[in-house]
């Protein structure tokens, strides 16, 4: 009952936190947003396009980045190529077509992928002069005018990042991808927005983002000891110094992970490498003396976010004895009714998600409402608990692990899927068995008439019946 109650405690802070980013970010709003400065003379850019076996779509993130609008005489175009397969040809004949006509294209090859994504982008600075570095992921197409929109922030001396919003390119695919965008509009609408407002801690997001050279060298340049580089230099910078602008009106449109084996590969490196910076950084953004009490608080809840997974799988585990338990002894029933704090905990979650989708557009009546949403997105969130907490416990014990890139699509169906980041393994074996566990705490719930943990197993049984579910459909596919 403690250590629940403890994990009740965490996970109840957590809400709390993203509460307080809610209000950080409405009064974000009611400002209006500065002028975008035109500078005098645009600086050097160099656009850095890191890929690794992007058969689907490496032609399109080049003709996209070769579609900038900036002048031809300061830009540079860098496709960092670690791949191993027939897409290397195919990036050499658009970077060859692009060259022709008359832009300052490299298609920087090295001969082994040490550091994976961050060590091809410490090394491609090796091979460049610009001052700015714009970072691309392979799934991006952005807009023409990106760097017209972003790079006048520079203006500022002090300023080391321009981050901007994510799109989703195939959002209305699936449920999956639908999910995943009512998640990560929450982050790009509300978190950033509220850490930007709040003066916190910010993080580039790996991609869609501008960086000065001079910033990402005085932090120490890209490192390749966590899973999660782009955090990782992102906490290192600040620490420095480094003021970062977030510029939520401005999209890059990428690709969701249209599978589950994709989104199980993306989440591990992002659980895991939260996880290694946390272990990393978090010690001395506690004790800084010059940072805000709030700072620190919002920094720890930052690093530790994917730390919520752990204490979910420890509530799956305890909740069925619990129930036993409340059964058994009629005298604890007022005390196990706390239970319920369960859906209190909640309750701030509900204007994090509610506002994100509201200013994203959301309106009643809509194919797929609000609660709809939030509902089906916190029980898949939960169905990942055990995927999710490996990763964080082997981030959190400083065990290495190979970065495993998130397969892409492209969208445009022209080629049969390519890459898998792993198949049906004891982790879906199990999420099935934890489905039977939560079906289990629902019919002894029933049968006992203890009530008080049943909102919980019916979303962790549906999160990992539909972990389960997906797992094996996309399996099944070709």
């Amino acid at each position: 009952m403690i250590l629940y109650g403890l994990c009740l405690l965490f996970i109840f802070g957590f809400s709390l936190s993203q509460w307080q980013l809610t209000r950080l970010a409405r009064a974000a709003r009611r400002r209006p947003a500065p002028a975008e400065p035109v500078p005098g003379e645009w600086p050097r850019v160099t656009v850095q396009l890191p890929v690794y076996n992007e058969l689907n779509v490496v032609e399109r993130v080049i003709d996209a980045a070769a579609a900038l609008d900036y002048p031809a005489g300061q830009l540079h175009i860098q496709v960092l190529d670690d791949s191993t397969d027939e897409s290397v040809a195919l990036a050499a004949a658009r970077v060859a077509y692009h060259q022709s006509r008359g832009l300052r294209l490299s298609h920087v090859r090295r001969p082994s992928r040490q550091g994976y994504k961050a060590g091809a982008l410490q090394h491609g600075l090796q091979a460049t002069d610009g001052e700015l570095i714009a970072i691309f992921d392979a799934d991006f197409v952005p807009a023409p005018d990106f760097l017209r929109r972003t790079v006048p922030h520079f203006a500022d001396e002090t300023v080391g990042v321009v981050q901007t919003r994510w799109g989703h390119l195939n959002e209305a695919d699936s449920l999956l991808t639908r999910l995943q965008a009512f998640g990560l509009n929450a982050h790009f609408l509300v978190e950033q927005v509220g850490r930007s407002h709040g003066g916190h801690f910010l993080n580039f997001n790996g991609t869609g983002g501008v960086w000065r050279r001079r910033c990402i060298e005085e932090a120490g340049g890209w490192q390749a000891d966590t899973l999660t580089e782009d955090l990782d230099l992102s906490y290192r910078a600040q620490l420095r110094g480094w003021r970062f602008v977030y510029l939520p009106q401005v999209l890059a449109p990428a690709e969701l992970p249209a599978r589950m084996d994709a989104l199980r590969s993306q989440q591990f490196r992002w659980t895991k490498g939260a996880a290694e910076t946390a272990r990393k950084h978090l010690g001395r953004v506690l004790c800084d003396p010059q940072l805000p009490l709030a700072t620190k608080a919002h920094a720890a809840f930052h690093l530790l976010n994917s730390t919520v997974f752990v204490a979910i799988l420890l509530m799956t585990l305890l909740s069925v004895p619990l129930v036993l338990l409340e059964s058994r002894n009629p005298a604890l029933k007022p005390l196990f009714r706390l239970a319920s704090v369960f859906l209190l905990g909640l309750v701030p979650l509900v204007f994090f998600y509610h506002a994100a989708w509201r200013w994203n557009g959301g309106r009643r009546g809509a194919p797929l409402g609000f609660a709809a949403q939030f509902g089906l997105f916190l029980a898949l969130s939960m169905g990942l608990a055990l995927h999710n907490s490996r990763a964080v416990l082997l981030g959190l014990l400083g065990r290495a692990s190979e970065f495993v890139r998130t397969p892409k699509l492209g969208g445009g169906g022209r080629r049969p899927r390519r890459y898998r980041s792993g198949g049906l393994g004891w982790l879906t074996v199990g999420e099935a068995l934890l489905f039977g566990y939560a079906l289990l705490g629902i019919g002894l719930a029933l049968r006992s008439g203890s009530y008080g943990l049943l909102p919980l197993h019916l979303l962790l049984a549906l999160g990992y019946g539909a972990v389960v579910f997906f797992s094996l459909l996309h399996a099944r596919r070709p």
